[in-house]
């Protein structure tokens, strides 16, 4: 009797540890439909230096300052100018479509006027840059 106590107590942990991950799987399902799909943006790299920033790369156009060890850590972009009218600074965004590049990132800085519909993300100086035409952007 003892024995088959102790399988019902390993059977019932067994089925509430797959309640709980079938449960994990249902929240990251709704999360992902409560994302709002802003459109499709061509991503771009910077580095936090003189000629790609300004005379003060490490500090953004919203006043954050980035850690001079590892600027990218912060996981930081800018935004072009049209897209300042959906997007604030402080905002988190999620881009997808960029391959490692892809996730979180949080608005502190904007592009120079003459780029549309861009965004470029905050990258270490030794780290290389690319481009992605078509990366989807979307807010949590």
């Amino acid at each position: 009797m003892k024995h088959i106590s102790t399988i019902l107590k390993v059977a019932t942990l067994i089925w509430l540890i797959l309640i709980l991950i079938e449960l994990d799987k249902l929240k990251r399902d709704i999360k992902e439909l409560k994302r709002t799909t802003i459109g499709t943006v061509t991503v771009t790299m910077y580095h936090p230096v003189p000629n790609q920033t300004d005379a003060t790369p490490y500090t953004t156009a919203s006043g954050f300052k980035l850690d001079k060890k590892n600027p990218k850590k912060d996981r930081i972009i800018a935004i072009s100018r049209d897209l300042k009218q959906k997007l604030d600074f402080g905002d988190t965004v999620i881009l997808q479509g960029i391959g490692k590049w892809d996730g979180e990132y949080v608005v502190h800085d904007v592009m120079n006027k003459r780029f549309k519909n861009r965004i470029d993300i905050l990258i270490n100086p030794n780290d290389e840059a690319t481009m992605f035409k078509e990366a989807k952007l979307m807010i949590p």
